[in-house]
């Protein structure tokens, strides 16, 4: 693993030469450092904190105040990873301005690298617009958390002929615009993979198979830090939840029994200086 700062070209160079693209989510500067540590190649600062740290339903209410605070935590943790910055809802739809404006300060205020945003060829202008100030852009398409009201649910987008074209169609629109990489979440594999042989950029499939160019997912997921059940493409690499409440039960009864705090977990002092106190 090199530890060379992974940029937009990293994602080029991997289109072109096969390799294979990591992206894990963080929120915050912890789980930014370990991600970093293990020597994922991006890090999404992904709306998705709305549901995995703010106690959200959905990533709707998540705001660009919300978004440059948790990017800001990200990128002090991280050395070698690229650090993509969500754009949240609504803050790249009321105009270019107002769009171009937010993208800035996710680079300018939170030390981001790159942006990613929704959405197919209704925004294939305001990515051209940003493309156009240096600020790198990443796709996405499929599922868009950020219209489920108008999706009406969490379900897989592509599967009948017209909405595998528009797939198709805008996927082709976002990289005319400028985007390095596009997202495809919960796309159907066979169309994930049309996708990855005929575009020019990675694709970074979530619920999309394994013939995209990387994969992403959230680390909460993959952690298994949530309660019930894990979304199907999500694998769940490790049981911290279970982990992290059996060491909060034991703290509690330790505490409770007296048998924490023990003596190496104290400090002394010296008996002539305790003896004037008394």
């Amino acid at each position: 693993m090199s530890n060379q700062q992974v940029t937009t070209a990293y994602f080029r160079e991997a289109k072109k030469t096969g390799r294979k693209i990591t992206m894990l989510t963080a929120y915050d500067y912890p789980m930014a450092r370990m991600v970093d540590e293990a020597g994922i190649d991006a890090i999404l600062v992904g709306d998705s904190l709305g549901n995995a740290v703010l106690g959200y339903d959905s990533t709707i209410p998540v705001t660009m105040d919300d978004m440059v605070h948790h990017i800001k935590a990200v990128t002090r943790g991280v050395k070698r990873a690229m650090v993509i910055g969500d754009m949240p809802f609504m803050s790249y739809h009321i105009s270019r301005e107002e769009a171009l404006r937010n993208a800035g300060r996710i680079l300018q205020e939170g030390g981001a690298q790159a942006v990613k945003l929704e959405g197919g060829r209704e925004v294939a202008d305001t990515i051209r617009a940003m493309v156009s100030c240096g600020i790198p852009v990443m796709g996405h398409l499929g599922l868009t958390p950020q219209s489920i009201h108008q999706m009406g649910g969490y379900k897989v987008q592509g599967k009948d002929e017209a909405q595998a074209k528009k797939l198709l169609e805008d996927a082709r629109a976002i990289q005319e615009a400028g985007v390095f990489a596009i997202v495809l979440e919960c796309v159907p594999v066979p169309l994930a993979k049309l996708l990855t042989e005929t575009l020019e950029v990675c694709t970074i499939g979530i619920g999309a198979g394994p013939h995209c160019n990387g994969q992403v997912l959230v680390t909460h997921d993959l952690l298994g830090m949530f309660l019930g059940k894990s979304p199907k493409f999500a694998k769940r690499y490790a049981n911290l939840h279970e982990e992290i409440a059996r060491a909060l039960k034991a703290y509690r009864e330790e505490v409770q029994s007296g048998a924490f705090p023990g003596p190496e977990h104290g400090f002394d002092m010296p008996e002539e200086v305790l003896s004037k106190l008394y």
